[in-house]
């Protein structure tokens, strides 16, 4: 089967290896058709791992597949059958994972495509129970951006932010990929959706997405912006993946007892925080890490009701490292497909 591995810094190769023998018990056999490129990659691609891992290494974190062959023991899953893989190697039985909080697994072993062969490979075995079923009418591209990408908006939005109809949030970084989608789920349920991007040029694509102020934040102090158009009241929620560069603006946006929520540091994981603001406004910060397999179920049921990607474009395996470059270097205005 062909494959994209990593080999050093910024060294992809494609490459023959052996086909993986069929499906043990429990296991599925899946045939990956999509890969969506996340930062998560671009860190990988630069060295920048976070825990040992071998070289070399098969690219492709978030991917969407259709099922080859089903072990013994295994039920709901048959070949032909569009399905996601949850990425992350989680032990299925500490108590995170079985109340269903397996982004906080106790005996997490990494992640697939950073720190063990992933997604960007003829086959792929995997544990049933880390297999998705895809709702009916989802293309391969969207689906494939049902675990980074909508898994991490939804579980930001829902249960770390608990946004609700009628709110106010602020979306950093519009553009990319998270960011469309918030824009695109929290103007869904009734929120007035203020979002900030880096250049003009992205400001009318993402008013396009549903956003109903967009501010350049490279040209605009944007939480000044942001206190004029809600009348210096603030807003309910501002969801933060930008890190160091927008917090200290992030918090000054939010209206007494407010909500930041964070998935993310990209230009900086060090800020200077006001914690007397903290805690005379009565505001809330709250981490997001990563999603639970409910969440990326509820993702593709998001997309079943239409919500879909922004996708920046769509490329063949050959140009992996062309869309990992075009991600690297924030010209990107939504997300970036690779087909197998």
């Amino acid at each position: 089967m062909r494959a994209l591995q990593l080999h050093g810094d910024r060294d992809l190769r494609l490459v023959e290896l052996p086909d993986p023998p069929p499906p043990g018990e429990g296991e599925v056999q899946i045939a990956p058709r999509a890969v969506a490129l996340n930062h998560i990659d671009v860190w990988g691609w630069r060295g920048m791992a976070f825990a040992q891992r071998k070289l070399p290494l098969v690219v492709g974190v978030e991917a969407s597949a259709e099922v080859v062959a089903v072990g013994s023991g295994v039920t709901g899953l048959t070949p032909g059958q569009q399905v996601v893989p949850y990425s992350a190697l989680t032990c299925g039985t500490c108590r995170a994972c079985t109340e269903g909080r397996d982004n906080h697994c106790e005996n997490v072993r990494g992640v697939m495509g950073f720190h063990v062969d992933g997604f960007a490979r003829g086959l792929v075995n995997m544990p049933a129970r880390r297999i998705i079923p895809v709702p009916a009418g989802i293309p391969h591209a969207d689906a494939a951006c049902s675990q980074v990408t909508f898994g991490t908006v939804v579980h930001m939005l829902f249960d770390n932010a608990h946004l609700q109809p009628g709110e106010t949030i602020l979306v950093h970084a519009g553009g990319s990929g998270i960011g469309s989608v918030a824009i695109k789920i929290a103007k869904s349920i009734g929120c007035t959706v203020i979002a900030t991007v880096g250049s003009d040029e992205k400001i009318e694509p993402v008013k396009a997405l549903g956003a109903d102020h967009v501010i350049n934040y490279t040209t605009d102090r944007f939480e000044g912006a942001v206190r004029k158009i809600t009348a210096k009241k603030g807003v309910d929620v501002v969801f933060e993946h930008v890190g160091a560069s927008t917090w200290e603006g992030s918090l000054f946006s939010l209206k007494p007892g407010g909500r930041l929520v964070t998935c993310g540091s990209t230009s900086g994981v060090t800020a200077q925080t006001n914690l007397m603001m903290i805690f005379q406004r009565q505001l809330t910060i709250k981490g997001s890490f990563g999603c639970s397999i409910r969440n990326q179920t509820d993702a593709l049921d998001w997309m079943a009701r239409g919500i879909r990607p922004l996708l920046d474009m769509v490329v063949p395996l050959e140009r992996f490292s062309e869309g990992l470059e075009r991600l690297e270097s924030r010209r990107v205005l939504g997300k970036i497909i690779v087909t197998l």
